[in-house]
């Protein structure tokens, strides 16, 4: 037994699990796959072929603290979900979120308002993606991983288990910071090793590699790697490695 609004549109071959719930305005496409428990807020979009799995909720609509500098309230945000999709057990995807096609997202991923992930990137276990972040196509975001709001992820970056990013220099204290507020850019091909930390408003250049554990104070050059704390230019990255080898 599942709820399904009256005002809800199922395409064919459309399969609910037990206990699931359909608000109004929701649009699902044709041989999808919902999963038990599964929450679909209202006014989701999710086309063909999409799969969600057990204990999910699609289009939570953002909540503000007292104290939050970084979230708006807004109205009308749309959830869209692609073709394609995967998403696993447990998984919140936020109202103003876009999903893109063939998109793979594991459990426990939290994807926050006015986020853009593009085709084929993958979202690996417990990775937490703040509002207004744009994730580029074919990406690789690993488990754990904290992408901080504000942040730009161009294609094909890879970022690595436990890696950190930070969008404010002034550590959550002083009024003047909210002016400054700036996440972190990773350019096309950039990789970022585990559990290393990107400081606010700092680029990673285009295939540039951090090493593990490092600490990037300043912004890279291209295809050089960085390693340390803080991170400073070690060598250039193998010709093998460069994306335009793969």
């Amino acid at each position: 037994m599942y709820y399904l609004s009256p005002n809800a549109k199922v395409g064919e071959n459309t399969k609910i699990g037990y206990y699931s719930i359909i608000e109004d305005g929701v649009i699902i496409g044709k041989n999808c796959s919902i999963g038990h428990h599964v929450i679909i807020k209202q006014g989701t979009i999710i086309e063909d072929n999409v799969e969600i799995a057990d204990g999910t909720i699609i289009g939570k609509l953002p909540q503000k603290s007292a104290n939050s500098k970084t979230t708006q309230i807004e109205n009308n945000l749309i959830c869209k979900i692609s073709p394609n999709v995967r998403i696993g057990s447990n998984s919140i995807i936020y109202a103003g979120a876009t999903i893109e096609e063939k998109v793979f997202i594991a459990d426990l991923v939290t994807i926050r308002e006015n986020v853009i992930i593009g085709k084929g990137t993958i979202v690996g276990r417990g990775v937490c993606i703040e509002n207004k972040c744009k994730i580029g196509e074919n990406c690789k975001l690993e488990s754990n991983a904290y992408i901080t709001a504000f942040s730009d992820v161009e294609d094909f970056a890879f970022i690595a288990p436990g890696v950190i990013t930070s969008n404010d220099n002034y550590v959550g204290r002083d009024p003047e910071r909210v002016k400054h507020f700036k996440g972190v850019i990773v350019k096309k091909g950039g990789r970022i090793g585990a559990n290393a930390t990107i400081l606010p408003g700092k680029i990673i250049e285009e295939d540039t590699l951090i090493a593990a554990g490092s600490v990037v104070t300043k912004d890279t050059k291209p295809r050089k790697i960085y390693l340390g704390n803080p991170a400073k230019e070690y060598k250039d990255v193998p010709e093998k490695q460069l994306l335009e080898n793969q």
